[in-house]
């Protein structure tokens, strides 16, 4: 631990008094710099004016001071919302040098750089702009691919933290709205990724425009409009890239700066979550300060992040636009795939029949690209959205949670959360399905059909079987605490009895798998308990309520009670001789933190 000298004395106007010029702050000894050290002092004072002056009218100090205290939990799985800050700040170093080179404009010019096989061809300018910053501006590829390779990091790693926030409950009370931000933001890389590989006007990102236009011109009845809105026309246009642009580099972006510093203001205003363990209740939070240890830990991972991405762009080629070609509306390209993020989008249209066509009002509705890439997509968003409140509604809890959840401990939420990650995963797989089929040497239309059962069937098998993982674990936890770890140790006693020597737990390990709710399933009041005569009835949400519930928490092991944990180490059942007349530890949490860690309450 770091020790700190005491300020130097100030005066009414905030000048530091008691200093001679020429003095080594750091050692109290006369400077041997001569005027450098004098010109460092001067630094410093107009620092600390600059500091005064701030501290005078803001309060500086004070929230420079509560925030360098803040605690926070230390574990890896929060890394993986820095991983996606961290990668943003990359995007957006990137991108600025990106916008000097990039011309947004689909006019037809003639290509004249190193780029051999192109040379001399008419494309546009968009197109032609890339090829000279891939290849004739010093650095301009490998800036190029790491600002792709982070977008893909970027949405990956907000994918991933949701799921970690969904997984443990972190969106529960009150949180929900940081939830709903998440979702939104999640949202929003998709689409800002997806504008961003359609800037260079290549072949690949063309056919990838074309499918957005497909979209939006099966919306009924505006969906002509909107498409020609966007395209300024006829697809593809001559309006479009441009707007894209301002899409891509000024309007989302400062969205994205928006949504991410509420995001940021919530966790510091609510406080961060912890995972359970001995001392962590919902009134404190116990962890390490922001500084100095997190703001040392959050630099060092900021140039790991940056540094990674830069090794993946130096070595794998992302995106070469110089083999595709200048975007043609003329071919139909065989083999083309989007971003990972895009492609259980494409894979839903793919495996919608072609036959879910049908006329109204002499309008044309095509529900094969409508359902799935539209309504699909929508329907998923709703849910996501409004899911906290949903299991809110069912546990019937409004109390604030900031222990998380150990996921085997909340098995039906587990289980959706699996469900929902096997059906997108299986739709990501249909996107691919002619890649599949020319690899493997199958048939397209038999992977289709199989892929069409596999996406009904195959999510509430992995919902049942992760259920019941989470149960196995559970009684796997309750058996560790009445008898204790296996020691493989067997002993023989004077009357013949064989059994093997558990080893009792430690009362930290026991209190992390004891501390969590028991929920039981809720039963709606009968009509004779809600007084029916006194015009009370049991409602339908009573009944909607009561079905979600035993839904959730029919199937459930309970925790051991501190009863079950005494009777268990009275009778000494196999952990050996002497030990139910041992301590009889409770399942209250151990008074001992672990050493090196705050508790801010």
């Amino acid at each position: 631990m770091s020790v700190t000298d005491e300020p130097a004395a100030t005066g009414a106007g905030g000048e530091e008094i008691g200093v001679p010029d020429g003095t080594d702050r750091g050692t109290g000894g006369p400077s041997t710099a001569g005027p450098a050290g004098s010109g460092g002092t001067r630094t410093a004072r107009a620092a600390g004016a600059v500091g005064t002056f701030a501290d005078e009218r803001f309060g500086a100090s004070r929230i420079v001071r509560g925030f360098a205290r803040k605690v926070f939990p230390d574990h890896w799985s929060f890394m993986l919302g820095e991983i996606a800050l961290y990668s943003f700040v990359v995007l957006l170093i990137t991108g600025v040098f990106l916008t000097l080179f990039y011309v947004p404009s689909v006019a037809p010019t003639t290509y004249e750089g190193s780029y051999a096989p192109l040379n001399g061809q008419q494309v546009s300018e968009a197109y032609a702009s890339t090829l000279r910053l891939s290849f004739d501006v010093r650095g301009g590829l490998l800036v190029r691919q790491i600002h792709h390779w982070s977008a893909l990091v970027f949405a990956a790693a907000i994918l991933v933290h949701m799921f970690r926030v969904f997984f443990t409950g972190a969106f529960r009370k009150p949180r929900e709205l940081n939830w709903v931000v998440g979702v939104v933001l999640a949202l929003l890389a998709i689409f800002e990724g997806f504008a961003g590989y359609s800037l260079p006007d290549d072949l690949l990102s063309g056919t990838g425009l074309r499918i957005a236009s497909s979209i939006l011109l099966s919306i009924p009845f505006v969906g002509s409009y909107l498409s020609s809105f966007l395209f300024g026309g006829e697809f593809p246009g001559e309006a479009f890239i441009p707007r894209l642009y301002t899409i891509h580099v000024l309007i989302l972006p400062a969205v994205f700066v928006l949504l991410i510093s509420a995001h940021l203001f919530m966790v510091v205003l609510h406080k961060h979550t912890q995972y359970p363990g001995p001392g962590r209740r919902d009134d404190n939070v116990v962890g390490y300060p922001f500084y100095p240890v997190y703001l040392a830990k959050a630099g060092g991972f900021f140039f790991i992040v940056a540094g990674i991405t830069t090794l993946m762009a130096a070595v794998f080629t992302i995106n070469p636009i110089w083999a595709y070609g200048a975007y043609d509306p003329s071919p139909v390209t065989a083999g083309s795939q989007p971003d990972w993020y895009m492609g259980f989008l494409d894979g839903a249209a793919r495996l919608a029949p072609g036959w879910w066509e049908f006329t109204a009002f002499g309008h044309t509705v095509s529900l094969n690209v409508l359902l799935p890439a539209v309504v699909l997509p929508g329907v998923l968003s709703i849910v996501a959205i409004l899911y906290p409140w949903l299991e809110s509604f069912v546990t019937r809890s409004r109390r604030e949670h900031h222990v998380l959840d150990r996921p085997r401990n909340a098995p039906t939420r587990t289980g959706l959360g699996v469900m929902a990650i096997t059906f997108y995963l299986l739709l990501l797989v249909s996107g691919g399905n002619d890649i599949i089929a020319t690899q493997l040497h199958l048939s397209i239309n038999a992977i289709t059909v199989a892929l069409r059962v596999l996406v009904i069937a195959l999510p509430p098998i992995a919902f049942l079987v992760t259920k019941r993982i989470c149960l196995g674990l559970q009684r796997r936890d309750r058996d560790l605490v009445l008898h204790g770890r296996e020691t493989g140790r067997i002993v023989r006693t004077e009357q013949g009895e064989v059994y093997e020597v558990h080893e009792p737990i430690d009362e930290r390990e026991r209190w992390r798998l004891v501390q969590h709710q028991a929920h039981r399933p809720y039963e709606p009041p009968s009509p004779d308990e809600t007084g029916s005569g006194n015009g009370h009835s049991v409602t339908v949400r009573d009944r909607l309520r009561s079905r979600l519930n035993r839904f959730y928490f029919r199937d459930r092991v309970d925790p051991v009670t501190p009863a079950e944990l005494a009777a268990a180490q009275a009778s000494g059942h196999g952990t050996g001789p002497g030990h139910g007349t041992g301590e009889g530890r409770s399942t209250e949490a151990p008074s001992t933190e672990a050493a090196g860690t705050t508790t801010e309450r």
